[in-house]
Parts: C-alpha cells; sequence; structure tokens
C-alpha cells in the first residue's frame, strides 16, 4: 500500500486513480496519520489482508511511514567479525567505570 499526503493525491489525482484501477491501494495521510484509503471498487474489509503493525502504528500518528521504501542498508558491506561472547557487555563495563 501506497501512503501519500493530501497534497500529493490533489496534485496528482489521475496518476493514483490509474494506480488503484490496477488493483493498487493508496492511503491518504494528514500529517502522518492515515485518514482515508482507496481501494478498487468491490473491495471488502474482510477481503483484504489484515493491516500489519506497521500500518496500525502509522494511522494512530505514533510513527511516520517511511520517505523511501528499499532497505538502508542494501549495498553496505557484511562483517564477518565474531566477537567471543560477553564482549558487548564488558566493553559497557569497562565505559561505565571510567571517571568523567
Amino acid at each position: 500500500m501506497l501512503a501519500i499526503g493530501i497534497r500529493e493525491l490533489k496534485n496528482n489525482l489521475s496518476e493514483h486513480v490509474r494506480r488503484v484501477e490496477k488493483g493498487g491501494h493508496v492511503a491518504v495521510t494528514a500529517h502522518g496519520r492515515i485518514v482515508a484509503e482507496l481501494v478498487p471498487p468491490g473491495t471488502s474489509s474482510k477481503g483484504r489482508r489484515r493491516r500489519s503493525r506497521y500500518d496500525e502504528l502509522v494511522a494512530k500518528g505514533v510513527i511516520k511511514p517511511a520517505k523511501e521504501s528499499g532497505d538502508p542498508l542494501a549495498g553496505w558491506p557484511r562483517l564477518k567479525l565474531k566477537l567471543p561472547a560477553g564482549t558487548a557487555a564488558r566493553w559497557l563495563e569497562e565505559d561505565r567505570e571510567e571517571p568523567y
């Protein structure tokens, strides 16, 4: 489901209506909260998939929808660093003992 603001919907209404005609779903947001959904005709709430926790949090205004899609870490090198168990806890303990 694509989430867009009211201004974006107004400025590109035809484009978003075509998206819905092809079976897409468009969530309309106001100040980061979902206030409406555009869905193809005949789509019942029972026929649609259950909203994810992410969608619920966006609808409640607890979180804002991502401005970009995709993995933010894509393309970053994968580190193959293996540390012994307890290393992070030891580092935290050492850091806490340092005077400031």
